[in-house]
């Protein structure tokens, strides 16, 4: 009978054991993203690229939502990353002003401040590129601008219409009245679309001139001709994860090993990642694992 008790314990003993081991053992790091093909595609390189150089494992929210949906998300631990614009965490999440010829770390500094003090969140270093605005128009338009102000003065002159997404209408300080002032844009007409809309919008003919995303796939294939903002009316762009601080502190190595993806996604890296997937129908995983394969980052 006593051998059958201590029996009976070594195995309740490794049971409680194994029960600890789960409990100890790390939840998977949930990575969001917005419901555009760029973002489709940043979160399967960001989470590629943690399981192959850490113990952690990866759960996708990839499409989730807006900035509107992913902040909260963020703040109350249902994600615990993704890959934002310093300039939408300035301007859409802090509400706060920028200010012309704003350098990219005076950006970056200020949102990381912002995010630790008010959301509980901090900003990892940008992964290389800026996905910022610029003005687009069909080259079959006859308009021949280099800059914003080139367009404005033509648009003094001749019949020129404005199309762009609603939220552009809305927004205070880089929005469509505030673009209107600053350049002294004389448009004949506004059109509001959806963003997945507003380029084949100008290609038709539909609109002259569109607030386009500069690693936008689109622009090349439909052949736009992009402007430069000239005044540094916008604000920088730059792409960088935003990582909750709690997930920092339970996940130690987590920092270190993001942040090894800094500086390593050019301009032409983006938008040929987004073409892939655009033009070439592949899948967004797929295209993510095959640049870092490419760019030696993981092994294949």
């Amino acid at each position: 009978m006593y051998k059958k008790v201590v029996g009976m314990s070594i195995i309740a003993s490794i049971a409680l054991v194994g029960c600890s081991s789960g409990e100890d053992a790390k939840e998977p790091i949930i990575i969001g993203g917005k419901p555009w093909t760029e973002q489709y595609i940043l979160p399967y390189i960001l989470g590629e690229y943690i399981e192959a150089n850490s113990e952690y494992t990866v759960e996708y929210e990839d499409g989730l939502g807006e900035v509107s949906i992913l902040t909260p998300a963020l703040e109350k631990g249902d994600i615990d990353m993704y890959v934002e614009y310093t300039g939408t965490g300035l301007k859409d999440v802090l509400k706060r002003d920028s200010e012309p010829g704003q350098s990219s770390e005076e950006v970056l500094e200020a949102v990381r401040k912002g995010y630790e003090e008010e959301l509980g969140a901090t900003w990892l270093e940008p992964l290389g590129f800026e996905n910022g605005y610029t003005l687009a128009y069909s080259k079959d338009s006859g308009f021949d601008a280099q800059t914003y102000s080139d367009l404005a003065a033509i648009s003094a002159s001749e019949d020129v219409t404005f199309g762009g997404p609603h939220s552009i209408y809305e927004r205070q300080g880089d929005g469509y009245e505030d673009l209107k002032a600053t350049y002294d844009f004389k448009f004949s007409a506004t059109e509001s679309f959806d963003p997945s809309i507003m380029y084949e919008a100008v290609k038709n003919g539909d609109v002259d001139v569109i607030p386009a995303f500069t690693t936008d796939s689109r622009i090349e294939l439909f052949d736009l001709a992009t402007t430069k903002d000239d005044l540094n009316f916008f604000p920088k762009y730059d792409a960088a994860p935003v990582v909750r601080l709690e997930t920092l502190e339970a996940y130690p190595e987590l920092k270190d090993v993001l942040n090894e993806l800094a500086g390593q996604i050019s301009e032409e890296d983006m938008l040929a990642m987004n073409s892939k997937v655009d033009v070439d129908q592949e899948q967004p995983q797929d295209v993510a694992r095959e640049f870092l394969i490419e760019k030696e980052l993981i092994e294949e």
